[in-house]
């Protein structure tokens, strides 16, 4: 859809499930997702722009369209630190927004918003970057859940030269804050938290919350949990039913072992660091 509305160069607004893109003439020119801090966000946060003078931007030129073009010709922020905080901005919504997603995308033509033109992006370069930023990320570290799940410390100690961005970042991780959420407690760009976060879980210090398992009755014909050998001997080639094997408790090396295999397996490269984790796990037991 994208790509035939750039070909049209069309006017309005194109929603997806996790942000919105505006476009103006077949360019993007805005983008919004909640999974990253806003343009307001990153200007107030870094100190670039007083709260007061973000408001009154939007007080007196919002109506307009005008935002952008306020900010500059009142000297508030010069034309190039607006591009260059803006394009930064874009970018990231425009990565979470372009992201994998179950939910229909639709477009609203005429739709324009309120911060006005500041600098036009092609959609070529919008795709290719995001293309960019999520390879970037599985290099770093191939498992996505540390994008979306609440993150827990693993317990390993910190080694002193851990860069002091990365370690903003670790100071955030509660067992209940996603990437999001740390990004909009630091005002940072949400796909900069990803990067830290997923080295911090290559390097084993951070990893998912797991879930919580409650008890109850076990389904009938399901396979009773510690019993993996019996639940592998169950049919045999032909779909018939095999004698079943004692049940063998896998010791906590056999555990540690068949989860890293599970993970590396699912992986289309095998990484290094889940090398490492694992042997981690292993001096740990």
């Amino acid at each position: 859809m994208l790509s035939r509305l750039a070909q049209e160069r069309a006017t309005g607004v194109l929603t997806r499930e996790r942000g919105v893109l505006y476009l103006v003439e077949g360019q993007v020119v805005h983008a919004e997702s909640p999974a990253t801090p806003g343009l307001d966000v990153l200007l107030t946060t870094r100190g670039a722009l007083g709260s007061d003078g973000w408001w009154e931007a939007v007080s007196e030129a919002g109506a307009d369209r005008r935002v952008g073009r306020f900010l500059v010709d009142s000297g508030r922020l010069t034309a190039g630190a607006l591009e260059l905080c803006h394009l930064g901005a874009l970018y990231d919504a425009a990565f979470f927004t372009l992201g994998p997603s179950s939910g229909p995308a639709r477009f609203r033509y005429g739709v324009a918003h309120w911060i006005g033109p500041v600098r036009p992006v092609s959609v070529d370069a919008v795709e290719r970057e995001t293309l960019r930023r999520r390879d970037l990320l599985h290099r770093i570290w191939p498992e996505p859940g540390t994008d979306t799940e609440p993150l827990v410390r693993t317990g390993r100690a910190v080694d002193a030269t851990l860069p002091p961005r990365q370690r903003t970042v670790l100071d955030q991780v509660d067992g209940e804050r996603t990437a999001s959420d740390i990004s909009l407690v630091l005002g940072r760009p949400g796909f900069h938290t990803l990067v830290d976060l997923r080295r911090l879980a290559a390097a084993g210090i951070v990893t998912t919350r797991s879930p919580t398992i409650t008890s109850g009755p076990v389904p009938a014909g399901s396979v009773e949990s510690g019993s993996i050998a019996s639940g592998l001997a169950e049919c045999g080639p032909d779909g018939a039913r095999t004698p079943e094997a004692p049940a063998t408790p896998l010791s906590p090396v056999s555990t540690v072992v068949a989860q890293a295999a599970e993970a590396a397996q699912a992986s289309a490269d095998p990484d290094v660091a889940l090398l490492r984790r694992l042997r981690d796990a292993l001096e740990a037991l």
